[in-house]
């Protein structure tokens, strides 16, 4: 083996490369580059939830070889029938959250209340732990959506704490579960960067660096299913799509997975536009505000793109009302968001 006096080594025509980036090191750098300002707390926070990634990934990978699969027989707060895997990966981020003493409150999809840790931690995850799950029999790809937000020196650690809007959050990011775990992870002002783990050294490796999406694709994911109880201007933004009137423009391609995760990366990756309006059976939408709508806006906006409600407000300003509070969304590239703005403003909706 040579060496290309740069990390690198090979044989022959194959590269093995030798300086590789994983999220420790990654974190680790970022600490060192703010110097004095970085206090370590968020870089040992950012530990924890990778061993969450990594150990949710396994029960998944496990899933049906260690009866895993099915429902545990019950429902959580917003009213979704928990999978066994559900009750496991809250569980996971429950005591990994405890356990790494810089976090003060948790809020997860799979519990009622906001769990406030004893301790002087001066950080809140907010998270969907396995988002996706009615897909897991099915080996369909689901996914753990999160949030950090630091919270004020004077913050007493309640509920009330987190009702901020995704403006405040210092990281957001994903993990998909899938032909092989891709987390995603950006920081306030950042760039979005993915990361894949490599399940024989056990570690999330830099894959993905400054991911971009593409400002316009002709792609869209949808569950047009609820299309019955669409608003006009959300049933008049789709056939826009769908039967172009302009000559020689081609209809858009539909791509719907059913896990919010795996489409949403889909569309991070390829362009295009996700998208899960409210409608008159939802009216407020069906989506959660806090652990999923606005990390997954971060990331989009992070990466290019943009992140709107039904009712066109961008979505990182929008304040839930209560931590399970929800909103419709539509999220892709920036091109392709825009559209959706000029054709709800035709129909007089309008960001207020």
């Amino acid at each position: 083996m040579t060496s290309t006096g740069n990390g690198d080594g090979h044989r022959g025509d194959s590269e093995v490369k030798t300086d590789i980036i994983t999220l420790t090191r990654f974190l680790t750098e970022e600490q060192h580059r703010l110097g004095p300002h970085a206090t370590g707390d968020f870089t040992l926070l950012c530990h924890a939830l990778q061993f969450s990634f990594k150990s949710i990934a396994y029960y998944i990978r496990r899933a049906t070889l260690i009866n895993l699969i099915g429902l545990a027989g019950s429902s959580n707060t917003t009213g979704d029938d928990q999978k066994k895997l559900d009750v496991i990966g809250n569980e996971i981020f429950v005591n990994t959250m405890r356990g790494c003493g810089k976090v003060k409150v948790l809020v997860s999809e799979e519990e009622e209340e906001a769990i406030i840790f004893p301790g002087h931690g001066k950080y809140a995850v907010v998270c969907d732990p396995i988002d996706g799950s009615s897909n897991l029999d099915a080996g369909v790809s689901v996914g753990t959506i999160f949030g950090i937000f630091k919270l004020d020196d004077d913050a007493e650690g309640k509920a009330e704490d987190m009702l901020k809007p995704g403006t405040e959050l210092v990281a957001s990011g994903f993990t998909m579960y899938g032909a092989s775990a891709n987390l995603v992870l950006t920081m306030k002002g950042g760039s979005v960067n993915g990361f894949t783990l490599d399940t024989s050294l056990g570690e999330f490796i830099l894959t993905h660096p400054d991911m971009k999406i593409p400002k316009s694709k002709g792609i869209y994911s949808v569950n047009e299913g609820n299309s019955l109880y669409w608003t006009e201007p959300c049933k008049a933004y789709f056939e826009s799509i769908k039967y172009p009137q302009e000559p020689g423009v081609k209809p858009y391609s539909a791509r719907y997975i059913g896990s919010m995760v795996a489409d949403a990366y889909r569309t991070l990756c390829y362009g295009g536009l996700f998208a899960y309006p409210a409608d008159k059976k939802s009216p407020k939408g069906k989506l959660r505000i806090l652990y999923e709508c606005a990390p997954m806006a971060m990331v989009m906006e992070n990466a290019g793109g943009l992140a709107i409600t039904s009712d066109q407000r961008r979505m990182l300003e929008v304040v839930p009302e209560h931590i399970h509070d929800r909103s419709g969304i539509f999220m892709g590239s920036y091109d392709e968001v825009t559209k959706v703005t000029e054709i709800f403003g035709k129909h007089g909706v309008v960001a207020k």
